[in-house]
């Protein structure tokens, strides 16, 4: 099983919703957070930095320039990351962003794997 977290809003590239380090970047460079909130976020950004992967490529070619519709999700065995992108995804809803979690056994053709996570341009059917 995976789990994908999402907000409401719409990324123009994809289509697709966006994942919420898109939502807390943008909510960082607003400056309307707390000093609290804002220094949770980034020792939050911090511990993904040091303890997720990130794909090398997001576009199903290899071309350079590729448009990048891959979605990352989260393998349910990764239970600290989990628990680390709750942390993530309530401080959003406090602030105005909620963030909802999807499931699926289907996430589509898969481009990148890690013991953490799938990256997968999705199949037609697969929730996004």
């Amino acid at each position: 099983m995976l789990l994908r977290f999402v907000t409401e809003t719409l990324d123009h590239r994809s289509g697709r919703r966006r994942g919420p380090f898109a939502a807390g970047k943008r909510l960082i460079q607003s400056g309307h957070l707390s000093a609290e909130d804002d220094d949770a976020l980034e020792a939050l950004w911090g511990w993904f930095n040091d303890n997720l992967q990130k794909p090398e490529r997001l576009s199903l070619s290899a071309r350079p320039h590729a448009k990048e519709q891959a979605l990352s999700w989260f393998k349910d065995t990764a239970s600290e990351h989990i628990t680390k992108m709750r942390e993530f995804a309530e401080i959003l809803t406090r602030n105005d962003v909620p963030v909802s979690i999807i499931i699926t056994t289907r996430p589509g053709y898969i481009i990148y794997e890690d013991k953490h996570q799938v990256c997968a341009y999705p199949f037609s059917d697969t929730p996004t």
